[in-house]
């Protein structure tokens, strides 16, 4: 059975299973914590971007990778909305935030104890 371990030494990838579940340890199609309604966990690194396409040259900063559930998503991206004096929403486990807020939104996740990374141009 050959198997690939991430750097933490959990199992994330056997060729008897498939895909394994790196909060849990099962496979994908196993989980229970997926089922439990819990986010899964991330690589422990935020990345905040920015994006422009499909938004008629609009610019809005894309934060993923926070490994929150739906309700903590939400009240994040409250805070973070608040603290730029902006709009946004929250789609797909990812905190969208209307304009170019990159240096501000990093400072704030730091302040949190997030480990961050700026990604993009």
């Amino acid at each position: 059975m050959g198997s690939k371990k991430d750097s933490e030494g959990g199992i994330v990838y056997t060729t008897e299973h498939g895909r394994m579940c790196p909060a849990c340890g099962r496979p994908i199609a196993k989980c229970e914590c997926r089922k439990a309604g819990t986010a899964p966990v991330g690589n422990g690194v935020v990345r905040v971007g920015r994006e422009t396409k499909g938004r008629k040259g609009k610019c809005m900063t894309v934060i993923s990778g926070l490994g929150l559930g739906p309700e903590g998503l939400r009240d994040l991206a409250k805070q973070l909305k608040q603290r730029c004096g902006t709009g946004g929403t929250v789609k797909a486990d990812v905190v969208q935030i209307q304009g170019d807020h990159r240096d501000t939104l990093v400072e704030a996740l730091k302040e949190r104890g997030y480990a961050v990374k700026r990604v993009g141009g």
